[in-house]
């Protein structure tokens, strides 16, 4: 079969020395005898395998003294909760800048005092609010740093007055991060640190334990910290598959590399669509995405979409389908999506301006 070139905005592609891994622990797992999906979590192979995978995490972002690394189940929308629980005490304010930015924010206000201290909804979250003041009584900042439906990014480390939370689901590990500027960093792993199922939360630890509301055992970060994510039955499979996922990442060069090469392949990608004169992309230029790239057909060329789909379709192109709630289209370029795949996707489009031009 010719190769298929995935573009899925989540789960994600994954590479294939990561899917083979994976298949040689569910049949048995590090010589035990036992597959990856029977294994329990308390024997001292998974314990190293935990272990691993938190080290790997501390060593490819440079993580400081002073935070840990943990990993949950339940994804990204669970830790909108958790992070209100653990964190908002007086006044917290949050940067929307996109549907999962909102919903965040949502959970926030469903416990406290929280609102939106700036916003892109009035130009369908086409850009990053700028030049916004951050008030410093604020209990903390949260922000999206990568908006996936509408292709927007925040590609630097801000500087802020009051502790910092960011949602990294879909860029962590495409570019060094300076942890330090953060109270905590969380996401889901299934956009470029894994599959579906598990969470990562890096965490600096002294900030915890300073609200004075009740705290249920699972929803207090304390607890996963004190017991290494294993309070309860981790999600094993989903945990193993992000350790081969980051030790792919190492064995790549580290994420100075993948921002490298990241960049690229959207560099490859924006300069077709403004090339081409059926496509035009849809995020202000200077807050792209280089993970997700939102493009639609040019003004009054709307009509060859779903033929465009089908073009590309034929081509083993897939998953360039915008959300639902916008339309359009959506190249997700993480890591593990190869310039070959990218090529291709400009390839098709060329070659349709040719036919329809």
């Amino acid at each position: 079969m010719s190769k298929v070139h995935v573009f899925n905005a989540g789960p994600c592609l994954l590479p294939q020395v990561v899917y083979d891994r994976a298949i040689e622990a569910i049949k048995d797992f590090k010589g035990t005898g036992v597959s990856l999906l029977s294994i329990s979590h308390r024997t001292k192979e998974w314990e190293a395998t935990m272990e691993e995978t938190r080290a790997l995490w501390k060593e490819l972002l440079n993580i400081p003294e002073g935070y840990e690394v943990i990993f949950l189940g339940g994804g990204a929308s669970l830790q909108f909760l958790y992070v209100a629980m653990n964190y908002l005490e007086n006044k917290a304010a949050y940067l929307e800048t996109g549907v999962w930015a909102k919903k965040a924010l949502k959970e926030a206000t469903g416990l406290g005092n929280a609102y939106a201290i700036a916003s892109s909804a009035d130009r369908n979250y086409c850009y990053i609010p700028k030049g916004f003041d951050i008030p410093k009584d604020l209990d903390y900042l949260h922000i999206t740093t990568n908006n996936t439906i509408y292709g927007t990014e925040i590609r630097h480390d801000m500087d802020c007055p009051v502790p910092l939370i960011a949602d990294m689901s879909s860029d962590i590990l495409s570019r060094p991060v300076d942890v330090s500027k953060y109270e905590m960093i969380y996401g889901g792993a299934q956009k470029n640190a894994g599959p579906a199922g598990v969470i990562f939360a890096i965490i600096r630890k002294d900030g915890l334990g300073k609200v004075s509301r009740y705290l249920p055992t699972m929803l207090d970060y304390r607890t996963h910290i004190d017991k290494g994510s294993m309070f309860n039955t981790p999600p094993v499979f989903s945990i193993y598959v992000m350790n081969e996922t980051l030790k792919w990442v190492k064995s790549m060069g580290g994420v100075e590399e993948m921002h490298r090469i990241d960049v690229r392949k959207a560099d490859t990608l924006y300069a077709e669509i403004d090339r081409n004169s059926l496509f035009r992309g849809t995020a202000d230029k200077e807050d792209r995405s280089i993970m997700n790239v939102c493009f639609v057909m040019a003004e009054g060329r709307e009509a060859l979409a779903d033929e465009f789909l089908a073009f590309s379709k034929e081509r083993n192109i897939i998953g360039i389908k915008g959300h639902r709630s916008v339309g359009g289209f959506r190249a997700s370029l993480y890591n593990a999506c190869s310039q070959e795949d990218v090529d291709a996707l400009v390839k098709a489009m060329q070659d349709f301006e040719t036919l329809r031009k």
